[in-house]
């Protein structure tokens, strides 16, 4: 009896022990982390660290989530629980810099219309007209406002550098300075000539609006200080002088992005229609510079792609598939990067292609082909008049080409110079290559008409946001760009997924059989009803007739096996979650405390044994 009583009493002051540590971690030992995750989900990179730490004046962070309507939804709650940790982790480090506040926006309320106002984005839930919000406000002593309209699960690997670029944006509010080389007119401007004003690309009247845009004239001899990125689109003609300027630019640290062509359709500026280019005229390249960094543009080749090819209006009005004219799809964007993740449709005209070999930097692909691409003379392109012609000498090959790609990473001084230098420093350079420049025209994208002396344009592909998240990432810091895709947070019980998967190809091959023999079972019915007809029959057989019935009821019989076996199926997949949840929530818990209580009691009664 007292060895009951002893045991009973180990349990108990084992519970009285747990819930004491539990309470006490909770209330003082908040502010403690251990990360345990495989990827260190919650510890925020070296250069998020930097960002956080570089914060001068308090930002305000407001966090809008819907806890009502989501109760049924556990993933996406059990992904808010990871931002709102994420978060906190940020404010722990900013030393009282940021100020995190959490907001339900229910129905009707006034921080729902706040949510509205912000820009947040709303996503239904459900046929009855509810809402749910999930998205994050920052705002800054000056009153500047940034916002996450929404926190995709989907996104997740980007999370720390979304977060991390509106605390970036919000800490500087001054826009970027970007310098503009161009070969062709691409702002708004006066014709010279006529003196009518001349709308520029709205991908450039976009930039402007984030940027703050100065353009360097093609016979420059110096570059601004202050500059933070140069934005090169079709560099004919770069002078040795300029050249310089641009080496020393990279050596300084600044971001460079390069928009160069093979064929730029866009530029008229030398060329007659229908004629051929003239020499430094509708072809580009950066080859004086990446060339010796591995990285070139395959000269005289535009890329023809088989699978990707747009249909144009031809000669007589019919729709044309042209080699030169690409849709670039999911599947030729980089998922990884995150110039490119959130992009759905890109679309590129007489695009160049882009040999890597041997690089010294690390080169990323941005956009690419299909395999079933390959390249043409240039020449075929100048004077086309029917797309079709392509098609006789165009031959696919078996692998994507490269028409984008980011280049990232450590060069000697004197390898971004392009002369000998007494200096050994390796310095960071920041460099994305496009291997087409007709993509930033309106005619690839959007549609811009005139409402009202009001000029509203409809993107219809991807190519606008495309430079803006180029501009927007390489003008970011030296810490905002080190800021990689981060692991997911979400882990697959794999023991499970197996289980799942060995039951699934049990039962389908069950399935696979039934189905087979459903086929044949429907085939000699066929047969039978076919036979009557031939043979101009009203009634059939007796024999046809007991065939009939007989293959009817075999045909349901099968039908209901079938049925059968995918509730099964469901069943056992069912019975699994079921037992998993029995194990977690009761069985575990209830060893461990019993553990516990036994452990403490076989003290407390070696301790009786021994007085």
């Amino acid at each position: 009896m007292n060895n009951l009583v002893k045991y009973f009493s180990a349990v108990a002051l084992a519970l009285v022990t747990f819930s004491v540590v539990i309470l006490f971690s909770s209330t003082f030992l908040k502010g403690a982390r251990v990360d345990l995750t495989e990827h260190q989900l919650f510890t925020l990179t070296q250069g998020s660290q930097n960002i956080v730490g570089d914060i001068e004046e308090p930002i305000h962070l407001y966090l809008y989530f819907s806890e009502s309507t989501t109760r049924d939804l556990t993933q996406l709650r059990t992904y808010a629980d990871r931002v709102g940790t994420l978060l906190e982790e940020y404010v722990s480090l900013s030393q009282g810099q940021l100020i995190l506040s959490r907001i339900d926006p229910e129905p009707f309320s006034a921080a729902e219309d706040d949510a509205d106002r912000y820009g947040l984005q709303s996503i239904p839930v459900n046929g009855a007209g509810d809402t749910l919000y999930f998205g994050l406000v920052g705002s800054n002593a000056l009153d500047d406002v940034e916002v996450i309209e929404f926190f995709q699960p989907d996104k997740e690997v980007f999370l720390e550098y979304d977060i991390s670029q509106l605390l970036y944006r919000l800490s500087h509010p001054s826009k970027p300075r970007v310098g503009l080389l161009a070969g062709f007119p691409v702002r708004d401007r006066v014709n010279p000539q006529t003196f009518s004003p001349e709308p520029g690309w709205r991908s450039i009247a976009e930039l402007e609006q984030n940027f703050e845009v100065v353009e360097i004239a093609a016979d420059a001899t110096t570059i601004d200080q202050d500059l933070t990125m140069l934005l090169l689109i079709h560099p004919k003609t770069v002078t040795p002088a300029l050249q310089k300027q641009i080496r020393e630019f990279l050596a300084r640290g600044g971001a460079l992005l390069a928009f160069v062509d093979p064929l730029a359709e866009m530029d008229v500026t030398q060329t007659a229609p229908m004629m051929p280019s003239l020499p430094g005229g509708q072809n580009s390249d950066l080859n004086w510079l990446t060339e010796a960094w591995g990285v070139s543009l395959r000269a005289d080749q535009i890329l023809a792609d088989g699978q990707l090819a747009l249909s144009v209006t031809g000669s007589g009005g019919a729709p044309i598939r042209h080699l030169g004219i690409l849709g670039l799809g999911p599947g030729q964007l980089s998922t990884d990067e995150v110039v490119t993740s959130q992009l759905e449709s890109i679309n590129v005209s007489t695009a160049g292609i882009l040999d890597i070999e041997e690089p010294k930097l690390e080169v990323t692909t941005l956009l690419m082909s299909s395999v079933f691409s390959a390249g043409l003379d240039a020449g075929q392109f100048q004077v086309l008049q029917d797309p079709e012609s392509l098609q006789k000498t165009f031959s696919p090959g078996n692998a994507a080409l490269p028409i984008a790609v980011s280049m990232q990473g450590a060069l000697p001084l004197a390898d971004i110079l392009g002369e000998p230098s007494e200096s050994t420093d390796l310095r960071r350079v920041s460099l994305t290559l496009v291997a087409d420049t007709d993509l930033l025209s309106d005619r690839m994208w959007v549609q811009v008409q005139n409402f009202f002396g009001q000029s509203i344009a409809t993107a219809w592909a991807d190519n606008g946001s495309f430079l803006i998240n180029a501009v927007d990432y390489q003008a970011g810091s030296a810490d905002l760009i080190s800021i990689r895709s981060r692991g997911q947070y979400t882990r697959p019980f794999e023991v499970v997924q197996n289980l799942k998967r060995e039951a699934e190809a049990r039962y389908l091959e069950s399935a696979d059989q039934l189905q087979l023999e459903l086929v044949e079972t429907e085939q000699r019915l066929s047969e039978l009803e076919s036979q009557k007809v031939a043979e101009g029959q009203l009634t059939l057989s007796a024999d046809q007739e007991a065939a009939l019935i007989e293959f009817q009821d075999r045909k349901l019989m099968i039908r209901k096996q079938l049925r059968d076996v995918r509730h099964q199926l469901d069943q056992d997949i069912e019975d699994l979650g079921a037992t998993l949840k029995l194990l977690n929530i009761a069985v575990l818990p209830l060893l461990i405390t019993l553990l516990l209580g036994l452990i403490v009691g076989m003290r407390r009664a070696r301790g009786a044994g021994s007085s």
